[in-house]
């Protein structure tokens, strides 16, 4: 921090970090521990412990750089009071830590050495490596070798340098003396160079190979293999023996399986293992094929670490995140390892229909109807049922398995409407009834709270059959008898072209149906409590354990179509049409107190029960590379499993670690299919070629563990601050809402305390990035929580609204749980997707973008009385747009528009403008890429355009915003921020920030000309200020504090806190943070107990930073020149 201005408020407006979540670009084991470096600071995770790894201590080591490698002195590692050093460096800087056993909860706790504080070189450093002594030797820029003392002040105790040796990316050094000190350097055109620190003369031998940069270089001495890593992909394995010798020099292995460029790799034995850019990493065979491929992270990985000891492996990224990665068994090295395969189980006849009946068990349903069920631990398959005695060739199969026994309950409905009911042990007592005139389209188990007192030998049975009519059935096993049936009631589904159900819940409220339909929509039926009729059937129950054959029945008595005339035909009391498309829906499920179905557009909805109709809360596309849902999963550890299909894949993905934990080539969903897990294994099984094909595994701990959560793959493009939320036991907790180009947004909890931000929601309903963030009718924190609307919108002129609700609760491991409620959306071509033969047409300026967002203040007043809510948006378009928003009727229109800029729109900031005894004035400023800033008055626009959605019920045509009041030339180029903030003497300050680095301040005043009933608005500029070359880059960040105090960032990665006075801006401080390619701000103020009030900020770009500063006094104004 350096202070600009004399007097003592340069000290009292420090800005200091809190918090930060930037990429992960180094890591290393020390012992026990894992050390991850993440902007300046080094985190530590505990692995020991008997369980799962967790976090132990953080703390900053660097100074104005981050660190891009950790290296820890050889040694057994922090155990048993153990201390190992580790040396830090990043850039031009170096620092040494001390970690030690005996920090809070038995972790890690890190400490500084040498004198504490890191230290500036002078030149860059590639490598380090801890030499005899503890000393450390270092690669530094310029192809210089050195040995250094780091203890006391510091000092140099041997320096080499090499030329010849070109532009350095990275290194690797070998030996501990520096008789032997050698080093291999990658360079920026592709050699790797080896010379020798004593004969530093020139290189002794080049690696010619790659075809790019060479950015990450991994030694082993004992086996004298180098292993390179490029930006064109590759990975190469070089046998060099000792690398300051002079033997010769062989390439071993040339790898390629990377789709960017190689950022990491390490040595595993004899086989390389990498990490790049396109998210993977990749452990090679002995031919160069990829072995293993462990993929799970957002965004492209930059650190690699292997555990010397248990073969654990770390990764991280620039998504924040760290994972370890713990190997489920050994496998030969020389053998990649095969993908996932199914064993054809040389099914009798010709299958049809395929069903799990637990991981261990296959029932087959023949073409001719026949029923027969493999055991896996026999191997053999066993007939159930004769072609006659079961559904014949349109049947229809179902099963569910009975608590408590390795028992299964069996359902088999032919295409005459007959339905057959047994144990799959005892297939001789069954029970027989007829169901409809027709065939049964649907049948299928649902889970029944409460069913009946002997719940576990109880389960209802959902049957569908001609037009529309669905049937509900309690059937209660009795061993050794057939089971009894019972209806309970009759349900009618809506009229469509494929009219069954595909799946049903019952709600654990009571009394509620929910099911989905084949043609993809949503249903809610009542359930009466009331006993229902019993249903005779025929059948078998002699109590044998033969299979049913010709003889062992007879014609079952239409005894259901007889009797279920006297149930009403129950009306859904809510229908969701055309929920998942025309393919339909595939699961419904309840988890948490919501509502959570799933289809075959790759998506799946979130929804909650208001009184007795269905609300769709949100749309979620969790894996955008499944595109068909079949089922989600909740585990008892909290992860999400989503079960679909990829192409011709079979896939279990699972939310939490964002990898595929299973992936089965299956040939596609439309074959018959099963999947079954359970504690002990897991089974999927296929119909393909004629026969049933089996995949089985025995369930096995989680390869991956999350230690940092991952929040964006890409950039962040924007962040709000959306309030604060205090839980008992915790900290106070900010909730922030992201943005980013990886097309999704992300509401997160940034803890002081922890300065690690946490996750609660993912909003991914953006097909393009998310570039601009507002937040409308915010409230404080109450009982209920934080609540507020959100806007997002970015590419593809896409925008979306979300109601957010943000609670403690002490329960959750985040501390905090967030609801996130999809109000509207909204798309400039939506009408274009409505036209008939448009692949004819020339669609105009399809790549506009939303470059900013501000929603107008004060539309609903006595003066205008309106439930609207309206936003105005920045276009690269050239157009300034104003958009209004119904919530109650979840619509959002475009009411007005202009396109006066001609050029890209890039910043928007609405303001009011209140006076006593004049009428409010809804104020608008835009600024564009040449520099201009234009005033708007919307207050006409907005009034004609209520008056315009009440009479045309939310439909009308785009207003004229008219031109502006006031046109300033601000800059000569781009204004990357905008920021309005009224001052006691009800006038406004205007401050902006450009391409070209400067600052301008303008303070408006706004007066009203005419009689109250036609008045019109005037704006006067009454003080304009400039400061050029305020930064040394883009200011991309600006916030009015006080009257006399202004904020701005940069690119340039300063925060810089001004005076405005008399005689224009003075610097107060200046900050460095780190946060690279600074892409916004935004600032809050927090009133502390004692009436001291503080400033927050919270910086986004490569990463995400909150700082916070005491603010300065009321600077007195600087005295005027002699």
């Amino acid at each position: 921090m350096s202070g600009g201005r004399g007097g003592g408020g340069g000290g009292a407006a420090k800005m200091e970090s809190v918090a930060l979540v930037a990429p992960v670009t180094a890591l290393e084991f020390a012992g026990d521990v894992l050390l991850a470096g993440t902007g300046p600071e080094v985190a530590a995770f505990r692995l020991s412990g008997g369980g799962p790894a967790a976090a132990a201590g953080r703390r900053s080591v660097l100074r104005e750089a981050s660190v891009q490698g950790l290296r820890a002195e050889p040694g057994p590692g922090p155990a048993g009071g153990a201390v190992v050093r580790v040396a830090a460096f990043g850039g031009r800087w170096l620092a040494v830590l001390a970690v030690r056993r005996g920090g809070p909860g038995g972790g890690a706790r890190l400490a500084a050495c040498g004198g504490g504080a890191a230290r500036e070189l002078g030149a860059r450093v590639w490598e380090a490596r801890w030499a005899a002594g503890g000393r450390l030797a270092l690669a530094l820029g310029g192809g210089a070798v050195a040995l250094y003392e780091w203890r006391g002040g510091g000092r140099w105790l041997r320096r080499a340098s090499c030329g010849g040796a070109g532009a350095l990316r990275c290194a690797a050094l070998a030996g501990t003396g520096w008789a032997r000190l050698a080093l291999a350097a990658g360079t920026a055109a592709g050699p790797v160079v080896v010379w020798r620190a004593a004969a530093a003369a020139g290189p002794r031998r080049r690696l010619l190979g790659h075809r790019g940069a060479v950015l990450a270089l991994c030694y082993a001495a004992p086996r004298g293999l180098l292993a390179s890593a490029s930006e064109d992909r590759s990975v190469r394995l070089w046998a060099v023996g000792e690398l300051g010798g002079d033997g010769e020099d062989s390439c071993l292995l040339v790898c390629y399986g990377h789709g960017a460029r190689v950022a990491a790799v390490a040595l595993r034995g004899p086989r390389p293992v990498s990490a790049g850019e396109d998210g993977a990493c990749l452990e090679w065979g002995g031919g160069g094929g990829v072995r293993r491929a462990r993929r799970g992270h957002r965004g492209a990985l930059r650190a690699l670490a292997l555990r010397p000891a248990g073969a654990c492996l770390a990764t991280g990224g620039d998504d924040g995140g760290v994972r370890l990665w713990r190997p489920r068994r050994a496998a030969p090295d020389a053998a990649p390892a095969p993908p996932a395969a199914a064993a054809a189980l040389g099914a009798p006849g010709r299958p049809r229909a395929v069903l799990l009946a637990g991981p261990r068990r296959v029932l087959a349903l023949g073409e001719a109807g026949g029923l027969a069920a493999y055991e896996a631990a026999a191997g053999r398959w066993v007939p159930v049922l004769s072609p006659a005695a079961a559904a014949g060739p349109r049947g229809v199969l179902a099963a569910v398995p009975l608590p408590g026994a390795a028992e299964a309950l069996c359902a088999l409905a032919s295409g005459d409407g007959h339905l057959l009911l047994f144990a799959l042990g005892r297939p001789g007592a069954a029970a027989g009834l007829r169901l409809f005139e027709g065939a049964v389209r649907g049948l299928g188990w649902a889970p029944c709270p409460g069913l009946a007192p002997d719940a576990a030998a109880a389960a209802a049975l959902l049957a569908s059959g001609p037009d529309g009519e669905m049937l509900w059935l309690d059937v209660a096993h009795r061993p050794g008898q057939a089971p009894r049936v019972q209806l309970r009631g009759r349900y009618l589904l809506p009229p469509c072209k494929q009219r069954w159900h595909t799946c049903a819940a019952f709600l654990p409220q009571g009394g509620l149906l929910v099911c989905g339909d084949r043609r993809g929509s949503l249903l809610l039926f009542p359930c009466s409590s009331s006993p229902g009729l019993a249903v005779e059937s025929t059948g078998i129950a002699d109590g044998g354990t033969n299979p049913v054959g010709e003889d062992s029945g007879s014609e079952s008595e239409p005894s259901c179509l007889s009797r279920k005339g006297a149930l009403p035909l129950e009306a859904p009391l809510s229908v969701l049409f055309g929920l998942h498309g025309k393919t339909g829906v595939t699961s419904v499920t309840c988890h948490g107190g919501y509502i959570y179905s799933t289809g075959r557009d790759g998506c799946y909805r979130q929804l909650r029960l208001q009184g007795q109709q269905l609300e769709v809360l949100r749309k979620h596309r969790p894996c955008k590379r499944l595109q068909w849902i079949e089922e989600l999963r909740f585990t008892p550890d909290g992860d999400l499993l989503v079960l679909g299909f990829h192409a011709d894949n079979f896939v279990v993905w699972s939310s939490r670690t964002g990898e595929n934990l299973h992936c089965i080539p299956c040939g596609g969903g439309h074959r018959s299919w099963s999947y079954c897990s359970s504690p002990s294994a897991e089974a999927f099984a296929f119909v393909k070629s004629g026969d049933v094909m089996l995949y089985r595994c025995e369930a096995e701990p989680r390869e991956q563990q999350v230690l940092l959560a991952s929040l964006h793959g890409r950039e962040i493009a924007c962040v709000r601050h959306l309030g604060a939320v205090e839980v008992p036991g915790h900290a106070a907790l900010n909730i922030l809402v992201t943005g980013s180009e990886d097309t999704t947004a992300c509401v997160l909890a940034l803890s002081e305390r922890s300065r690690a931000a946490v996750p609660l929601a993912q909003l991914s309903d953006h097909i393009s990035s998310v570039r601009a963030l507002a937040l409308a009718s915010p409230a404080g924190p109450s009982d209920e929580g934080l609540s507020a609307l959100l806007f997002s919108a970015g590419g593809r002129a896409q925008m979306e609204c979300y109601r957010l609700l943000c609670a403690g609760d002490p329960a959750s491991k985040s501390a905090v749980t967030c609801q996130v409620v999809h109000v509207a959306s909204h798309r400039l071509d939506e009408h274009w997707e409505r036209k008939k033969h448009r692949h004819k047409l020339v669609k105009m300026d399809p790549e506009t973008r939303y470059m900013s967002l501000s929603v107008v203040p004060g539309t609903s007043s006595e003066q205008l009385p309106t439930p609207w809510k309206f936003l105005a948006a920045a276009c690269s378009d050239g157009s300034v747009r104003v958009f209004g928003l119904l919530e109650a009727a979840r619509k959002l229109v475009l009411v007005a528009e202009s396109f006066h800029h001609q050029r890209c729109v890039l910043k928007v900031e609405a303001f009011l403008h209140t006076q006593a005894g004049e009428e409010r004035r809804h104020l608008l400023c835009s600024a564009a890429t040449d520099g201009s800033v234009a005033f708007w008055d919307i207050t006409s626009p907005i009034a004609d355009a209520t008056d315009a959605l009440h009479q045309e019920e939310g439909e009308m045509q785009p207003l004229a915003l008219g031109a502006p009041l006031l046109t300033v030339v601000a800059h000569s180029c781009g204004v990357n921020s905008l920021h309005v903030r009224k001052t006691p003497e009800g006038q406004y300050l205007v401050a902006s920030g450009s391409d070209d680095g400067s600052i301008h301040v303008c303070l408006l005043e706004v007066a009203l000309d005419g009689d109250e009933a036609a008045a019109g608005t005037r704006l006067r500029i009454l003080e304009r200020t400039a400061r050029l070359c305020a930064h040394a880059a883009h200011v991309t960040g600006i916030r009015v504090l006080r009257p006399d105090l202004l904020l701005s960032a940069s690119v340039d990665q300063r925060l810089t806190l001004w005076h405005r006075g008399p005689g224009g801006l003075d610097v107060v401080s200046t900050t460095f943070f780190h946060v690279p390619d600074l892409a916004e701000l935004d600032c809050w103020e927090v009133a502390e107990a004692g009436g001291e009030l503080r400033y927050y900020c919270v910086l986004c770009g490569q990463g995400l930073e909150m700082l916070h500063g005491v603010a300065p006094p009321e600077l007195p104004p600087p005295e005027a020149p002699q």
